[in-house]
């Protein structure tokens, strides 16, 4: 999309392949936030490297490090994986493949190592995270308490970061993931990123933190 046509596009907004009259009231428009973050690109005709690379936890060294120019929209956006019950791997996955499960959630761990113990909250039924009703929401504040003791009572761990995306995914799923104690470059919003750089755990630690988080989430942790 050129700089015309987003000048174009900030006058009215997509919908589907046609162009509608903006409604009234609050709204989050991605072609104006496209025009604006172009309008501020820098000299090398990309948009400016963020505060975060000086942090002391930024995983990755500057030298030569750029930010990608912003696309333009993709509208309608592409369906996530699962988002009916007949395709969702979520739904047809048994019970024997997760580590605690009663009548309204399931919690899964990876069956192959990870870099570090992580653990993940799904609903039984095929619901997103906008369609929990009032007490699922409940349930799901209790149940996220639950899994951050099972984490933080594995000896060697620092503290448990709580993850809630879903772009890719169409049943809701919220991550645990537990930092190791000591491993400062680990703090924060990049633990995520380190979780794909770091090598897996041996086989055999990971099968017995598996068992320990299954047991902790039955209740019969010490």
């Amino acid at each position: 999309m050129s700089g015309d046509e987003l000048d174009e596009a900030d006058e009215m907004e997509l919908s589907g392949a046609a162009f509608v009259e903006r409604p009234a009231g609050p709204r989050l428009d991605a072609v104006d936030m496209i025009r604006r973050a172009r309008e501020a690109y820098g000299p090398d005709g990309r948009p400016a490297l963020p505060p975060q690379v000086n942090w002391p936890i930024f995983p990755f060294e500057t030298d030569g490090l750029r930010v990608r120019p912003v696309e333009d929209p993709v509208l309608p956006e592409p369906p996530r994986h699962g988002e009916s019950v007949e395709d969702c791997s979520t739904c047809k996955a048994p019970d024997d493949a997760y580590v605690w499960t009663d009548e309204r959630w399931r919690v899964s761990m990876p069956s192959e190592p990870a870099s570090i113990p992580l653990l993940t909250l799904h609903t039984r039924d095929h619901l997103d995270f906008h369609e929990l009703t009032d007490e699922l929401g409940a349930e799901l504040g209790v149940l996220l308490v639950r899994g951050q003791r099972a984490l933080s009572s594995i000896p060697g761990v620092g503290r448990v970061h709580v993850y809630k995306w879903g772009d890719g995914g169409a049943h809701l799923h919220v991550i645990l993931a537990a930092r190791p104690h000591g491993m400062r470059q680990l703090w924060g919003m990049f633990l995520s990123v380190w979780m794909s750089i770091l090598p897996p755990l041996p086989v055999d630690e990971w099968a017995a933190i598996r068992d320990h988080v299954g047991l902790q989430l039955s209740g019969g942790g010490s």
